[in-house]
């Protein structure tokens, strides 16, 4: 054989073996795909890791509007307190009924430095397949979620009062 067909055979059997290999560990059903159970550090990294890298990508084109835009903040916190703030929490909300259950355990954005807006704006409209963040870009406006987007990005440095001043 010369190098090169032994090289591609080679290949090509390092690549059936391991798709029999995958094949064989999910058939087996032996990874507990629970939401009770964490994954094991390995599959953890290797989910982040594709999570940051896939949103890095899509994001990376998104145009940025006016977030300082009259009533953008207000009308984000409403939304946020109606549909995210159970899973996220807020400033003064430190549990919810919802969040124990949740794996991987959604972030406390009200205590996370801001988000990049791109990489916010394209999460919430989106989702994130197998972690129960919702595609709100099926229910909700661009302009609704760039206005989630614009308090999410204040939400760290307001007070609890703040937020309720801006429910009312």
């Amino acid at each position: 054989m010369r190098p090169l067909t032994q090289a591609a055979f080679l290949l090509a059997g390092t690549l059936a073996a391991a798709g029999i290999g995958v094949a064989a560990f999910v058939g087996s059903g032996v990874y507990n795909i629970g939401a009770d159970d964490h994954h094991t550090a390995i599959v953890l990294a290797l989910i982040g890791q594709l999570r940051d890298r896939s949103i890095a990508v899509r994001a990376a084109d998104v145009a940025v509007p006016d977030l300082a835009a009259a009533g953008r903040v207000a009308a984000g916190a409403h939304a946020y307190a109606a549909l995210c703030s159970s899973c996220h929490l807020a400033p003064g909300v430190a549990k919810s009924p919802l969040r124990p259950g949740l794996y991987p355990h959604p972030p406390n954005l009200a205590q996370q430095a801001p988000p990049d807006a791109r990489r916010a704006f394209w999460v919430i409209k989106h989702g994130i397949k197998m972690s129960a963040m919702p595609a709100w870009g099926r229910t909700l406006e661009d302009g609704e979620i760039w206005d989630l987007v614009a308090f999410v990005r204040e939400m760290p440095s307001m007070t609890p009062e703040t937020y309720q001043q801006l429910l009312q």
